[in-house]
């Protein structure tokens, strides 16, 4: 039912993306299939950034653009705001999406003798950048922590140590992506500690940074000290906190020079374009001017987690929950009732809901599923209800 509350911008109502002819996740499974599983919300994005977007477009000029100092010192002011993080605008960086430029950075710092690494589970396209750029992956596999019925992760130190010496980056997820947990200021010390003893570069993707929940705080990696810095590229971007992913725009945050002007050589020889829509939206967020609309979204995203966590403990027997401290991303654990031929095949045939299939983050991660609560609590109490009737059965069994 609808959140009673008095939010000035309303997330119950969304418009309709089953547009013809539009290929995203409404379009992409039959029209009987509820889809809960790519990483883009259903809420509009935020009106100033729309009102921003109309005033572009009825300019009617939209040609070629360069990154503006203004931009810039927005985003560092964004930083210093949030995280107390002093970032110059100088080392500031475009590229065309997050994932654009963890894969330039793969193509800098890793070797034939020098792969890359990652924590598990974890975003999959961290996964397909071996395949993409040819650097070797190296896994350390996160701990997974039972407690009821809920799970969590704790990073182990040993695996990453042993990765650390085979590798020239360490790919960090903070928030990390499917679990929405974040990383302590101690978890992240000590991972930088291990990759500075190796000489192993941090990429963090901090894309989900902004999308807290409840009471949680992030600190970002590079904001801990200036010798963690220099050994670090951060990227950030407002797609998915500001939900405009579609308008692929993000920036590395790149203190150390020479580092900077590598990547951005090598992004230059890729030849992307900068995305002039995504270059306003980015500044619109930046400069700080829907953060109202944020802290509203923040509210009600958090109060969607709350009722998932709530429904699995009381309706879902047999599933495991996170509790997410930051993205709309909850992931389940369907170890204990061996679903066939996996939780996501299953719950597509039988319950029709399209969540992400855990085996996309990793190795071991088969019965595990990804579920997106970006949506209003309407589509959210559907996709629950719906799996809960197809379990029925299956309870009764165990």
């Amino acid at each position: 039912m609808p959140i009673k509350n008095n939010m000035t911008y309303n997330f119950d109502s969304v418009p309709s993306r089953r547009s013809p002819g539009i290929l995203n996740k409404w379009t992409i499974y039959p029209k009987d299939i509820l889809p809960m599983w790519v990483a883009d919300m259903d809420f509009p994005a935020a009106p100033q950034i729309l009102n921003a977007l109309r005033k572009q477009v009825e300019h009617g000029v939209l040609g070629y653009e360069l990154l503006s100092r203004v931009l810039l010192d927005a985003i560092a002011t964004r930083m210093k705001k949030l995280y107390s993080w002093d970032v110059d605008p100088e080392s500031i960086v475009y590229t065309a999406g997050v994932n654009n430029g963890y894969n330039i950075a793969a193509r800098l710092l890793c070797s034939a003798k020098k792969g890359y690494l990652l924590q598990t589970p974890v975003y999959n396209e961290f996964l397909d950048t071996e395949h993409k750029t040819g650097a070797h992956q190296h896994v350390a596999r996160l701990a997974k922590k039972v407690s009821g019925n809920r799970i969590s992760y704790e990073v182990d130190f040993d695996a990453l140590k042993s990765g650390a010496k085979k590798s020239g980056m360490f790919l960090l997820c903070n928030p990390y992506n499917p679990v929405g947990q974040i990383y302590s200021r101690a978890d992240l010390t000590r991972m930088a500690e291990i990759c500075i003893e190796n000489e192993v570069t941090i990429v963090a993707d901090e894309i989900h940074s902004e999308l807290l929940l409840g009471n949680a705080e992030f600190t970002p990696m590079a904001g801990l000290s200036h010798e963690i810095a220099k050994r670090t590229i951060t990227l950030i971007s407002a797609s998915k906190a500001f939900n405009v992913p579609g308008l692929s725009s993000a920036f590395a945050i790149i203190p150390d020079e020479s580092l900077r002007k590598q990547f951005s050589e090598i992004g230059d020889g890729m030849s992307y374009d900068i995305s002039t829509p995504g270059l306003t939206a980015a500044h619109v967020a930046y400069s700080g001017k829907a953060d109202a609309w944020l802290r509203e979204l923040r509210r009600y995203l958090t109060g969607n987690r709350d009722f998932i966590v709530n429904y699995v403990e009381k309706n879902l027997p047999g599933i495991r929950v996170t509790k997410p401290d930051a993205t709309y991303l909850v992931w389940l654990d369907c170890s204990e009732l061996g679903l066939k031929p996996s939780p996501y095949k299953f719950f597509l045939k039988e319950a029709k809901v399209a969540l992400s299939d855990g085996g996309k983050f990793g190795a071991g991660n088969e019965q595990f599923v990804r579920l997106n609560f970006g949506a209003p609590r309407k589509t959210v109490e559907q996709g629950l209800h719906r799996m809960r009737k197809v379990l029925r059965g299956i309870y009764n069994r165990l």
